[in-house]
């Protein structure tokens, strides 16, 4: 479900938490196109990367409580993305599809979440052997790679930082960011990998897009990067843009 296209849409974030929410006033900036990103904080009883919180984290009662809130605080919405990867893959391939359904069903726009951005973004780079770097603790990270093989990519090798709160990856500096991409695709089992994601949306990165791509030699897809470019593909507005990494670059007929 996508919308006849806006030509400056508005497209709602449900974001969990405090950690990196600024990457979202940051990406409307490199737009630069009058797309709006209104973001609302949703519940997070605890911050930790662990299954029983996340599955709190991403509850249905609070993502209608926070699809509520960002319609009411900034009008009508074109589409709606709960950005937050481990709150959507920990439910598994099918517990996230009915997650993003009942998002919809509340918003009343097309919605989804950056897990299913990721498999889309890979979609549309035509993309299906990848190298995963994340943050999270090995149990959390190893469900994102069985959400990934469910649509059909191939993890060649995952790495795992083991970091257990939002607000700790939130501190991570575009350097740290930078050494650990490289860190992942300088792996000698990445070798064969034709991208390299990222999949924490409390980690900094909409700053270091393109600097991500140019330090590893291949597309380096980010957890904010990809919710941000699923809202506007949802939201009618999906054509070629600069400064966001190859994924924006690469435009609507790519794939």
């Amino acid at each position: 479900m996508t919308q006849t296209a806006s030509v400056t849409p508005t497209v709602g974030i449900l974001y969990p938490g405090y950690s990196a929410e600024d990457d979202y006033p940051r990406a409307e900036q490199r737009l630069g196109d009058g797309s709006r990103l209104p973001l609302v904080h949703t519940l997070m009883r605890e911050d930790a990367h662990r299954v029983d919180a996340l599955l709190d984290v991403g509850s249905e009662d609070i993502l209608a409580d926070g699809a509520k809130a960002v319609a009411a605080s900034d009008g009508p919405l074109d589409s709606i993305i709960w950005a937050c990867t481990s709150g959507s893959f920990v439910f598994g391939w099918d517990g996230a599809t009915a997650q993003v359904k009942a998002l919809q069903e509340v918003a009343r726009v097309p919605a989804s979440s950056t897990s299913f951005a990721f498999v889309d973004a890979c979609r549309r780079l035509g993309i299906d052997t990848v190298a995963v770097g994340a943050t999270y603790p090995d149990d959390v990270a190893e469900r994102f790679v069985e959400f990934l093989g469910k649509a059909g990519i191939r993890v060649l090798t995952l790495t795992s930082r083991g970091i257990i709160t939002a607000a700790e990856v939130g501190t991570l500096t575009d350097d740290v960011v930078l050494e650990f991409a490289a860190a992942v695709a300088g792996d000698p089992a990445a070798a064969g990998a034709q991208a390299i994601l990222m999949p924490d949306t409390a980690l900094h990165t909409i700053d270091v897009l393109d600097r991500l791509d140019e330090r590893v030699g291949k597309p380096v897809l980010t957890a904010n990067q990809v919710s941000v470019w699923q809202g506007l593909r949802l939201a009618g507005a999906d054509r070629a843009r600069t400064g966001l990494g190859a994924l924006f670059a690469a435009g609507p007929e790519a794939g």
